[in-house]
């Protein structure tokens, strides 16, 4: 499989426009268990002048042993980096795609408070669906690219930091929860945490309306 390497061209492109992009990318979407976690990064004219990280990807594309080194240089490369949050009980609460939009409002209030205004900018937002507007009403210039995170150098930034300290968090939890083995899994459906959720039950950590919508396998 040829792996593509992400470049600078479409951010350098929204430099024409507005003198800051604002790279949004989610991790943790289609997991049981844990937050879902928006990274998000902030490049400029001076940035995008700059080579971009060696081994920058797509997260999903860096190999674990490698992501949080290049989670460090591309934090270094971009001008500000920030995380946004919603919890499993947010996400049971409101649903998976507000819960993105309330950690992606919370990611670019973080950069906000950093100094970079997202009204100031474009925001940049891996995927076909504008999540963000819903939760944080209209005002910002908003712009959806499909493998964003495989094709644009920010994006892929913003999804590598986020992997880093989402699966941080996990496997953190795993020590509080070993029997549904977080440290390995990440939350994710895979077989042992199946039998473990059958043999133990839901944690406060799982996303249960998920857990219900997932009976047939799950109970």
């Amino acid at each position: 499989m040829t792996v593509v390497a992400p470049t600078i061209a479409h951010e350098r492109a929204l430099l024409a426009e507005a003198p800051l992009v604002f790279a949004l990318d989610e991790v943790g979407r289609g997991a049981l268990a844990g937050p879902v976690t928006i990274g998000a990064s902030v490049v400029d004219a001076e940035a995008v002048a700059c080579t971009v990280p060696e081994g920058l990807r797509d997260s999903k594309l860096v190999p674990a042993g490698r992501r949080a080194d290049v989670a460090d240089r591309a934090a270094a490369w971009v001008r500000a980096s920030a995380l946004g949050w919603a919890t499993a009980a947010e996400v049971d609460e409101i649903g998976i795609i507000r819960a993105l939009g309330l950690a992606a409002v919370r990611a670019l209030a973080s950069l906000e408070e950093q100094g970079y205004a997202p009204a100031a900018g474009v925001v940049l937002l891996d995927g076909n669906h504008d999540y963000i507007s819903p939760v944080r009403g209209a005002g910002l210039d908003i712009r959806t690219v499909v493998k964003g995170d495989r094709d644009c150098a920010s994006l892929a930034a913003a999804s590598v930091i986020a992997k880093v300290a989402r699966d941080g968090l996990m496997t953190g939890l795993h020590d509080e929860l070993p029997v549904y083995e977080w440290a390995s899994n990440k939350g994710y459906a895979s077989a042992t945490h199946r039998a473990a959720i059958r043999e133990h039950g839901l944690s406060a950590h799982h996303r249960r309306s998920w857990a219900i919508t997932d009976a047939p396998a799950l109970f």
